[in-house]
């Protein structure tokens, strides 16, 4: 009797261990075929629908730089002295900085959701609230009594923001979880790329707006008023072309595999996305190998009871209180927190810096239409010397060069650039107003190809799959917030000692957070060529290696 029992038991242990191979070989044979697929169509499609959010985020964030510049056309027409056609300085800050605060709520609240809730069943619902919140922000009006149409622009666009910032840890993650590992930087470089064509659609389609509105704004200057809110409003266009690719796209097999603990489904997920054909005997023979039955779609790996463990804070404390741990989050919150201060810094005041060289026009020669027009034109140029093509040679350089490099590099040369164009800032534009613009663009070329775009991909590589969306979306919020920063700071601090007179020493400030950048990358991890289970540690202990080539031999 009591053989038969320790036969009984003898067959469960061993059906038990049987069942946990199999899920192990599963598991590993699904990341392997992820991690060493070739750039396929549906690679290509995981670029677009990501990318068209990151498309309509950017000229959403961005817009209002140019919105705010008009505005002051429209309510401040009749101020009297300097004052004449200017928003107020507190105004424009806290209606630029509105969305910015949203957006650091958002990556903090979708981050952790995209962990806990899984990246399909969030995502698409940024998109919604930024679709939403887009078109209301362009039909903001006075009441009677009550809020203003700042006002209103605040609300709606910090609203906005919650969207925007929840697009930024589930978009990177999503593209990083299905990205083989070889082209991983340039197709999560190239998601991010979007933002830059978004940036110069904005100044694009305020001009082509204005050049409509021509004749009405020579007649009126307040004609502006139409003008803020299609170019504000025309911001929904691409969200919406996206919508539904975003609601369709299929769980990332990685999340399936690590925290749903469905190896079956996540199997025959990659097979079909990837292409790959299981032919009958490939399965009668794995069957056969382990002796035991499909596990169902649904059921657990390794025959567990059926109880999925999602992440918890508790859970994030103690992994991250580990210093090994902790010192990633680290670095990837801190680089990115002092890139932000001086990209946000230059980029959401760039009619100012444009202002100050000279090329938004003569307020007092020149007409309403001409500044406003040139303006536009400014920014294009700007972006076009600098943003876009520093977002190209990222995408075929980041998988070659590495992202701890690349970002070390940016914010060397970033370091350099802003104490030239912070200590010589007069020197250089009294003698030359090109040169200025060169090296200014120059520093945009570098941000762009270095830390703004290394920033945003290593965060998506350096996390294990259950910490990886919120990972992200805490270094994303720290990133935010240096925006937020130089938002504010920079309109307390650029007219001290006179109209536009501190912006060379916020420049050298900005200098100060790009050594402080360049300190914090050595907590950064090079993740080129390396799969997202070895920079998570996986394999340090693994004993799945073992069974894997004893099943394969």
């Amino acid at each position: 009797m009591s053989t038969i029992q320790g036969s009984s038991v003898d067959d469960k242990a061993n059906s038990e261990m049987l069942k946990t191979n199999r899920d192990a070989y599963l598991r590993r044979q699904a990341l392997e075929r992820i991690d060493n697929a070739k750039f396929s169509w549906f690679h290509i499609h995981t670029i677009i629908v990501a990318g068209v959010g990151f498309f309509t985020d950017q000229y959403d964030l961005f817009v209002v730089n140019i919105c705010m510049f008009w505005l002051g056309y429209i309510h401040y027409a009749d101020a009297e002295g300097s004052a004449k056609n200017q928003t107020p300085t507190h105004i424009d800050t806290w209606v630029k900085a509105s969305a910015q605060i949203g957006t650091m709520v958002g990556q903090i609240l979708f981050g952790y959701l995209g962990d806990r809730l899984g990246r399909k069943r969030v995502y698409g619902i940024e998109l919604m609230i930024i679709v939403v919140t887009t078109l209301a922000a362009s039909f903001s009006s006075s009441a009677e009594r009550g809020l203003s149409v700042y006002w209103v622009l605040f609300i709606w666009r910090f609203i906005l923001g919650i969207g925007i910032g929840g697009d930024y840890p589930v978009s990177a993650v999503i593209a990083s979880e299905y990205s083989s590992s070889r082209h991983r930087g340039a197709m999560i470089a190239t998601i991010f790329a979007f933002q830059g064509l978004g940036i110069v659609c904005a100044s694009l389609v305020a001009m082509i707006v204005l050049a409509c509105f021509k004749h009405a704004i020579d007649q009126d200057q307040k004609m502006l008023d139409y003008c803020w809110r299609i170019v504000m409003g025309l911001g929904v266009v691409p969200g919406l072309a996206a919508l539904y690719f975003r609601l369709t796209i299929p769980e990332t097999p990685r999340y399936t595999l690590d925290i749903d603990h469905d190896n079956n489904k996540a199997s025959k997920d990659v097979a079909k996305i990837f292409k790959y054909t299981e032919s009958g005997s490939h399965e009668a023979t794995l069957t056969a190998t382990f002796n035991v039955h499909e596990v169902p779609e649904g059921g657990m790996a390794g025959g567990a009871t059926g109880e999925v463990s999602k992440p918890s804070w508790a859970e994030f404390r103690r992994h991250f209180g580990k210093w090994k741990n902790f010192r990633v989050l680290l670095g990837t919150a801190v680089t990115w927190f002092a890139l932000d201060v001086a990209f946000y810094g230059i980029n959401l005041n760039s009619s100012i810096i444009l202002s100050s060289i000279g090329f938004g026009g003569n307020p007092n020669k020149d007409s309403v239409y001409h500044m406003v027009f040139m303006n536009a034109v400014g920014n294009i140029i700007l972006n076009c010397l600098g943003t876009l093509p520093g977002y190209v040679v990222t995408i075929f350089t980041v998988d070659r060069i590495g992202r701890r490099l690349l970002q070390f590099i940016g914010f060397a040369i970033l370091v350099v650039l802003f104490l030239i164009l912070g200590f010589a800032y007069h020197q250089i534009l009294d003698r030359s107003v090109a040169g200025f613009i060169v090296l200014f663009t120059l520093a945009q070329f570098f941000m762009n190809f270095g830390p703004n775009a290394t920033t945003f991909i290593i965060p998506a590589e350096a996390f294990p799959t259950r910490w990886r969306s919120t990972g992200h979306g805490l270094s994303a919020a720290m990133g935010k917030l240096g925006a937020i920063i130089s938002q504010v700071g920079f309109f307390q601090l650029k007219d001290r000692g006179g109209k536009n007179a501190f912006i060379p020493h916020l420049i050298q400030i900005f200098a100060l957070f790009m050594l402080i950048g360049l300190a914090f990358t050595w907590f950064v991890p090079e993740t080129k060529g390396k799969t997202l289970e070895e920079l998570a540690g996986e394999y340090e202990d693994d004993e799945d290696e073992l069974v894997v080539a004893q099943v394969r031999a």
